[in-house]
């Protein structure tokens, strides 16, 4: 992997591949490059790719304290490695950092977006507090098995799924990143759409979501293309929050060739 310093001299590693207008993609929560290496081998034959390891993962580095800004500057020295503009997907939580950097002013010449994790419901709001306070508590004491569980039984995760991740050998890699479930956290603010701020975005969007999706993503992926001026709309039948790669692929091509 190749590293480019962030503004805060954070180390964020990188991988590049194909060739073309480049594309940054953006994982979730738990990803890192690794995570994003089967949907970036489909769109190589037309872009230059880039996945990368979010700060506080893999062999990206980290800097205390966390801020949402700092990880916007991380994609800020990413584009800039790249030629100084380029097409950004984001997915679940990352999606909601592609949306931050759009707000923020980077240069992104498109962006596109699977479900962003965003409520319109301000009801479920003390939920999501309740959730953050729970999720400190966790973490400031090193119980990080507990983090991820937390977060998992957030998610909907069925109570015997979890049980039996916990005793998967995948568990221990998601232990080692539980810290970055507070960073996305941070990132998703209140929780809620932020309409106003998206209403400042004028590049061109597509946000995607999928068929069998929890009703909630998809409610929020409608509301966030109406908030966007240039936003569309996209439903992926059959997709859930874990979207096929081979399937996504395809409507991203489509979209970044245009």
């Amino acid at each position: 992997m190749c590293k480019v310093n962030s503004a805060d001299g954070t180390p964020i590693a990188y991988r590049r591949s194909g060739n073309g207008r480049p594309v940054i993609l953006v994982g979730g929560a738990f990803s890192t490059a690794e995570s994003e290496a089967p949907l970036a081998e489909l769109l190589a034959p037309r872009f230059e790719v880039i996945t990368y390891d979010r700060r506080g993962r893999g062999a990206s580095g980290d800097t205390a304290p966390y801020l949402v800004r700092r990880e916007v500057e991380d994609l800020a020295a990413l584009i800039a490695e790249v030629g100084g503009s380029a097409s950004l997907y984001g997915i679940s939580s990352g999606a909601a950092l592609v949306l931050e950097a759009a707000t923020a002013g980077l240069p992104i010449t498109q962006l596109a977006l699977y479900e962003p994790p965003y409520v319109t419901d301000p009801a479920v709001l003390p939920e999501s507090a309740e959730y953050t306070e729970r999720l400190t508590y966790l973490l400031a004491r090193g119980r990080r098995d507990d983090a991820v569980e937390l977060y998992l039984s957030v998610s909907e995760t069925p109570p015997e799924s979890i049980a039996g991740m916990r005793r998967a050998p995948t568990w221990p890699g998601l232990a080692a990143l539980a810290h970055t479930l507070a960073y996305d956290n941070a990132v998703m603010g209140s929780g809620l759409v932020p309409t106003e701020r998206l209403a400042t975005i004028r590049a061109r969007a597509m946000i995607t979501e999928g068929g069998c999706s929890p009703a909630p993503l998809r409610k929020a992926a409608k509301a966030v293309a109406t908030a966007l001026p240039r936003g569309r709309h996209r439903t992926l039948t059959g997709q859930t929050h874990e979207v096929t790669p081979q399937v996504l692929a395809p409507v991203l091509e489509e979209f970044f060739a245009a």
